[in-house]
């Protein structure tokens, strides 16, 4: 759980503060994307632990979204739990307790997907963070970014990210990468290419160890 602490702390934290911003809406909105194909879904616990630390961290009037990347991850249908955090804390809590009954019973329920549809999931989570108008607007990607469409699907589409900040977790090798780490990076490389095209800002964070020594040390 400390690791995951740290993660928000250090990384997903300064995000949502800001530096040196102009004036604007002071909340924070976080849009966390979880992968479910294949094996990933066992990972999905230890994303439950993110979760939890993202409630205790945000405040009244920040805006949280959880959803799934599924075959077509650009609908409102893969949302799995949202909310705007109330001004009045008995209330807020209200709505942190019931977000988190509303993962709990994601993670016990949940059936792998076939496909993962992340640029999909990348739009939509841009679009609901626009229409929340947060000031500071943050999309998290829980997945080993290897996008698989069914046929027909066109994902070919440049993203508007301007005033994003986009962080991809937990990017797990895949069997193929450990026989050409090269896929690895390319996929990476490919991934930040496109945030960065569309105007946002790309990190990737993997070694939770790192950190723990960078916060101790």
């Amino acid at each position: 759980m400390k690791h995951f602490k740290l993660i928000v702390t250090l990384l997903i934290l300064p995000l949502l503060q800001g530096c040196g911003e102009p004036a604007g809406p002071s909340n924070s909105g976080v849009y966390l994307l979880l992968d479910t194909s294949g094996t990933y879904t066992k990972e999905l616990d230890n994303a439950l632990k993110l979760v939890n630390v993202l409630l205790v961290k945000l405040e009244s009037s920040d805006s949280l979204a959880v959803a799934r990347i599924d075959t077509g991850s650009f609908s409102e249908k893969d949302i799995i739990a949202k909310t705007t955090f109330n001004d009045r804390p008995s209330e807020a809590n209200k709505q942190k307790r019931h977000f988190r009954e509303s993962m709990d019973t994601f993670v016990k329920k949940v059936k792998p997907s076939k496909y993962t549809d992340i640029t999909g999931g990348v739009l939509q989570a841009a679009e609901y963070l626009n229409e929340k108008n947060t000031g500071r607007k943050t999309i998290l990607i829980y997945s080993d970014l290897k996008e698989e469409l069914p046929d027909g699907y066109m994902r070919d589409i440049p993203f508007q990210l301007e005033g994003f900040d986009i962080v991809a977790l937990n990017v797990t090798k895949l069997r193929s990468d450990n026989v050409d780490p090269r896929e690895y990076m390319n996929r990476l490389e490919d991934w930040q290419r496109r945030v960065e095209e569309g105007g946002g800002s790309w990190r990737v964070i993997n070694d939770m160890d790192r950190l723990e020594r960078i916060i101790n040390g």
